[in-house]
């Protein structure tokens, strides 16, 4: 078994991800919403603490027994399908991709593990209207997953 250096550089990507992912959780958690409330930070973001006991957008969170067994086995078992895609995956842009998505994926099974839920603290609103909030694993999710979008819609197939 060989790994490339693509590969390193995808799982140094999921590393970072999961330690600032933390560390963000752990203050915001501990620290800045101790005890829990809304910070205005500008007229279109705030911190706020959410759990999330669901999925994306809090799917699935009238049933929290999927978010304590459930939800943790599924990623685990994503995380360790896109392992193996970065362990075959040809180009630095991919695997950066795949990192990110990694660490993303990590960092929410750990609180997972940790609290049964996700802590969510960044809210962007608009007009009355408010994004769900977020965190730094779900921001690497979606950027990873832009990445390999973009990389499969604008990487030419060399082979025949």
């Amino acid at each position: 078994m060989t790994f490339t250096p693509h590969f390193w550089k995808g799982w140094a990507a999921a590393g970072l991800i999961v330690v600032f992912d933390q560390v963000t959780k752990w203050w915001m958690v501990f620290h800045v919403m101790n005890p829990p409330r809304v910070i205005e930070v500008t007229p279109f973001f705030n911190l706020v603490m959410g759990w999330n006991y669901g999925v994306s957008f809090g799917m699935l969170t009238s049933a929290p027994e999927i978010g304590v067994w459930i939800l943790p086995v599924v990623t685990a078992l994503i995380t360790l399908a896109l392992a193996v895609w970065l362990y075959r995956a040809e180009g630095l842009r991919p695997a950066f991709g795949l990192g990110l998505v990694i660490g993303g994926a990590l960092g929410n099974l750990i609180d997972r593990i940790r609290f049964g839920a996700v802590a969510d603290f960044l809210d962007f609103h608009a007009s009355g209207y408010h994004w769900p909030a977020f965190n730094v694993a779900d921001s690497a999710i979606t950027l990873g997953a832009v990445v390999l979008v973009l990389d499969a819609l604008f990487t030419g197939d060399e082979k025949p």
